[in-house]
């Protein structure tokens, strides 16, 4: 049984709809193989922006951590932990000013810690969480793939890739404030994209 972490990370919780996408794909999966799913919804985690105090935590032997230090560390120790045992990561995340939910940055500053996610060589940095399989479900209100203002999907590939997690797979659906007519649309382009991918993971 594959083990699947999925990330949300749309302000409007599971009415979002990004986590609408990340959720008709874990349904479809299931349909298909047996799996163990984990939730991670970041809105409801709540996390602030990281602080100098808590990166301290982190950098201080765990034996000689305060109270206050030891609740500040458990933020990442957790999250790569979850990260660590999963074989697949699924994450919805919708676009927000041309970018993504800051409550995502503020995850994936808690997730890159050198010595552990990643480690600098001679030659380098080098991600060491290898051997995971990445769906990055994207919903937007406007039609961004594959021109300049796109950014995000680049952004996403390259902290990714820079933990190890190079094998990721973007699935869209775009125009979603657009009418009705481009709704549908890009939602059956989406439900394409989606059953491509399972069936290439079946393979």
């Amino acid at each position: 049984m594959k083990k699947l972490l999925v990330i949300n990370s749309s302000l409007q919780g599971s009415e979002g709809n990004s986590s609408k996408l990340s959720a008709s794909f874990v349904d479809s999966l299931a349909q298909v193989t047996s799996i163990d799913v984990t939730h991670l919804d970041l809105n409801a985690e709540n996390l602030p922006h990281l602080t100098a105090n808590e990166m301290a935590a982190w950098q201080t032997a765990e034996a000689e951590r305060t109270p206050q230090q030891i609740e500040l560390a458990s933020y990442s120790e957790r999250y790569i932990k979850l990260l660590r045992e999963a074989d697949y990561i699924v994450m919805g995340v919708p676009m927000y000013n041309f970018d993504s939910p800051s409550v995502l940055k503020a995850f994936f500053d808690r997730i890159a810690r050198a010595g552990i996610t990643f480690s600098y060589t001679e030659n380098g940095p080098v991600g060491l969480m290898k051997d995971k399989k990445v769906f990055v479900l994207a919903a937007r209100g406007g039609k961004y793939e594959g021109t300049a203002m796109d950014t995000q999907s680049a952004y996403l590939r390259n902290f990714l890739a820079f933990l190890g997690m190079e094998n990721v797979e973007i699935a869209y659906a775009e125009g979603l404030a657009m009418g009705e007519e481009s709704v549908s649309q890009s939602f059956s382009l989406f439900n394409e994209k989606i059953s491509e991918l399972i069936k290439n993971l079946e393979d």
